[in-house]
């Protein structure tokens, strides 16, 4: 039986950009509150429950500013990518999500800002930077969009690597295995899903960058995306879950460089 099916995405949002100055403005003032624990506590329940969801290796996770990158398949990947950790992460996601009702309160009060996808939304990168600048971590998917099947994209969208070259902020690569089956509860089917983070690196800080090293910084970041999540996958659940150690620190974080292997 073939997994149900998405939803065509919707790109453009006719709302103007200054309707989503509010939402902006509430992130940019400081960190998401308790909207943010509570919500929390019901989605990683649900999570643990529902989806039997494991982490492996967030002790890789470091404190201050910090760009988690998981592949995306589900609209439940940041709260799986968010389950293992105890830090308040932020994330940006879709603007036709935001509107007058009640869950526009609870997005923009628990750490959700939005983005106008299709158009060049730099409201959104300010908001994303301030976050980093007072030490915060938030979400940015490679991808830009959901996968349809479960495989990732043929390559990335060049704004994360925008994100990591200007802030400097150290980027962890998590791959996320069988998300893209949760939507099948709706055929009561409730897939297994493996949260791995990879090993923190960053890239020496270009404050102004070019499309070409935005596009070879996220590069780089989907290729460590890539072999964590080919690995899990080759593993499988079970295997990856048996052979889970938890290491007691953070890795070390490499700087990407002149004298490192990716050159930028």
């Amino acid at each position: 039986m073939s997994d149900v099916d998405l939803k065509s995405p919707v790109y453009k949002d006719a709302r103007p950009k200054e309707y989503f100055d509010a939402f902006h403005e509430r992130t940019r003032g400081g960190p998401p509150g308790a909207t943010y624990e509570v919500v929390r506590a019901i989605t990683v329940l649900h999570a643990l429950t529902t989806f039997r969801a494991h982490g492996i290796d967030s002790g890789n996770v470091p404190a201050g500013p910090l760009i988690l990158a998981p592949n995306h398949a589900s609209n439940m990947d940041h709260f799986f990518t968010a389950a293992f950790i105890r830090r308040r992460i932020q994330f940006m996601a879709k603007s036709q999500l935001f509107g007058s009702g009640p869950l526009s309160w609870v997005y923009s009060h628990g750490g959700v800002f939005p983005v106008r996808r299709g158009d060049q939304d730099e409201e959104a990168f300010t908001t994303a930077f301030r976050i980093l600048d007072r030490g915060g971590a938030m979400v940015m998917y490679c991808e830009g969009t959901r996968s349809r099947t479960g495989e990732l994209a043929a390559s990335a969208k060049p704004g994360v690597g925008r994100l990591a070259l200007e802030s400097g902020a150290p980027v962890v690569p998590v791959a996320i295995l069988g998300s893209h089956k949760v939507r099948n509860w709706k055929r009561m089917q409730f897939p297994k899903v493996t949260v791995q983070y990879g090993a923190p690196f960053k890239f020496d800080v270009v404050s102004e960058t070019t499309r070409d090293q935005r596009q070879e910084a996220a590069d780089y970041i989907f290729d460590r995306i890539k072999e964590l999540h080919s690995d899990l996958d080759r593993r499988g659940h079970r295997a990856a879950r048996r052979t889970d150690r938890q290491p007691a620190d953070a890795a070390p974080e490499p700087s990407v460089g002149p004298d490192s292997e990716a050159q930028l």
